[in-house]
């Protein structure tokens, strides 16, 4: 997959994984009763954040992790008929693995 966005800064790009639609007991969830996700896969990253005195800090995230974050946090954009989110990588609680 090839994105044409390329995020700035401490900023991620990534591809939310949505939660099964059918729970343990075999009840099939609406789109209503879904909550949003909070795992997502990193597709892009920036290169960090930058200090006052110009150093770039680099990320600790990198592309390919499956990561936890904040419950509300993210920008969502649409392309290509894909959700995605640009979040900050402090909006990240922990890298799955």
């Amino acid at each position: 997959m090839s994105l044409n966005l390329r995020p700035l800064g401490e900023r991620l790009i990534v591809k939310p994984i949505e939660q099964d639609e059918v729970t343990a007991s075999g009840l099939v969830l609406p789109e209503t009763a879904k909550e949003k996700p909070q795992r997502a896969e990193i597709l892009a990253a920036g290169p960090g954040a930058r200090k006052d005195n110009g150093e770039i800090v680099p990320l600790e995230v990198k592309v390919g992790d499956v990561v936890l974050y904040a419950k509300y946090a993210g920008t969502e954009i649409k392309m290509d008929g894909n959700k995605y989110l640009i979040l900050k990588e402090s909006d990240v609680l922990a890298i799955e693995g």
